[in-house]
């Protein structure tokens, strides 16, 4: 089974892996600077005087990455760990003797044809999504197929059990307690832009995950990677894997939440912690985690489907909205964004940690922040945006001829209220717009044109926002 290990899945380990600890990330050589290798490019030289747009904004993303003067130092990361196999969806589901029909979402997966269903559903609609899978012997069943399948390739992604171990780099320290006998795999599904299976063609590339993963559901590590906190002392707390709580019963999914939030409250005080979020469908779990995580974390990476799914889940701006009409409409994200920050973010009458969100996708990102706690932002920004078009096309830096810019040349800054309007200039490529002590930087990305991963896009751009951003010091 062929493995990718190489630099371009750096930022896709730096947020899934759980229970590791990256030491000393400033020396070269050392942890942080291997796994973040192909996220932290330094400024590519420009050829000369580009003209596309494309050029002529990469040219202009270059000029304005430029790193923190306060660089994170030392950062943990936990608690969803798992061995990824990556393969075409299309033809696992051929090997399985499945044939095209209706798609259909289902929350839990519990059969062949419910994969076959969901895989068809989301596919349909070029949009990523993750599920739980009930049955644990049919599970099984389809992943030996995967593991198996020609040209299916291994991802590193906690419970580390003796795949990951032998995967995980000689610079991630793991804890003991960590360490269990059997590993947990999810199937990463993926198919191209263009891709047709019957009468269904995808609009764009993208994949479907799905696992029957026990141990991360249960968040069994969550309480061994806190108590090693002391000792490690990070900058920075990087936690993930909330949505994998969706396989458990509602009884366990509240107390073992409950359990979380006191465990962040014992992360210690003045370390930032971020929260990546990731597809769910329980929506009273979402709107738990929305009203009792929210406030414990300093920061927060999401998508658009994440998005939308948290506003409906609790009761936010355009909740009313059943799904994204193509591009998301960038006044709606603002709103909602908005409306997180100023319902469960930092105030003078809140007890509130939380002052940044990360929000991605397919054509565009923005930062949000709470005025007075960030810096470096609209670096931040741009390096999340570039590092989605060197992921996706599998290179080193931008090549302009294979990406295009599909960003909407102007848009509203909000529908909530009087939002000024923006028109893009790929010469001045982040805009920054204030709505009651809130700051917002949005840049384009410029989008793989024949994309060669989809797969750990979203952690890479977190991380690369991330690694550009500076905290002030009174955190």
């Amino acid at each position: 089974m062929a493995l990718w290990r190489g630099s371009a899945y750096a930022g896709f380990l730096a947020l899934a892996v759980g229970c590791v600890f990256l030491l000393e990330p400033e020396l070269p050589g050392s942890a942080l600077r291997s796994l973040w290798s192909s996220l932290c490019l330094g400024p590519a030289p420009a050829p000369p005087g580009p003209v596309s747009p494309e050029g002529r904004l990469a040219a202009a993303w270059d000029a304005l990455i430029v790193r923190p003067v306060r660089r994170w130092r030392r950062v943990a990361v936990g608690v969803n760990a798992c061995v990824d196999v990556v393969l075409s969806g299309v033809k696992l589901l051929q090997a399985l003797g499945l044939s095209p029909g209706n798609g259909k979402d289902h929350s839990v997966l519990h059969s062949r044809n419910d994969l076959e269903e969901a895989f068809i559903h989301f596919m349909g609609k070029g949009a990523a999504a993750e599920r739980f899978f009930s049955d644990k012997e049919t599970f099984h069943d389809i992943a030996q197929v995967a593991s198996e399948f020609p040209g299916a390739q291994v991802l590193l992604c906690g419970p580390v059990g003796p795949k990951l171990h032998e995967l995980l780099d000689d610079n991630v320290f793991v804890p003991p307690e960590s360490l269990q006998e059997v590993d947990e795999f999810h199937l990463i599904l993926e198919y191209q832009a263009g891709e047709e299976w019957g009468q269904l063609k995808a609009p764009h590339a993208n994949r479907f995950i799905f696992s029957h993963d026990l141990s991360n559901g249960a968040m069994n590590m969550l309480e061994v990677f806190v108590s090693s906190l002391e000792e490690f002392q990070p900058d920075l707390v990087v936690l993930s894997g909330l949505h994998m709580m969706e396989g458990q019963s509602k009884e366990l999914q509240r107390k073992r939440l409950l359990e979380v939030v006191t465990s962040i409250s014992d992360i210690p005080t003045g370390i930032p912690v971020h929260l990546e979020l990731a597809s769910m469908t329980n929506r009273e779990l979402m709107s738990s985690i929305v009203h009792q995580v929210f406030p414990a974390v300093t920061s927060l990476g999401l998508n658009e489907q994440e998005l939308l799914f948290l506003t409906q889940s609790a009761s936010g701006p355009h909740s009313s909205l059943s799904s994204w009409n193509g591009v998301p409409d960038v006044g709606m994200v603002s709103d909602i964004l908005f409306w997180i920050l100023k319902e469960h973010g930092r105030s003078k009458s809140r007890a509130s940690d939380l002052t940044r969100i990360h929000f991605h996708t397919l054509v565009y990102h923005i930062l949000a922040t709470v005025d007075g706690h960030w810096a470096n932002q609209l670096a931040a920004v741009a390096a999340g945006a570039r590092v989605a078009g060197t992921q996706a096309c599998a290179t080193e830096t931008i090549d302009t001829s294979r990406v295009s810019l599909r960003a909407p040349q102007e848009f509203m800054t909000s529908h909530s209220e009087a939002g000024s309007r923006i028109v893009l200039n790929p010469n001045k490529p982040v805009v920054e717009w204030h709505r009651e002590g809130i700051s917002f930087h949005f840049t384009p990305v410029l989008v793989c044109k024949d994309p060669i991963r989809t797969v750990g896009l979203g952690d890479a751009i977190s991380a690369e926002g991330l690694f550009y951003s500076e905290v002030h010091p009174h955190y």
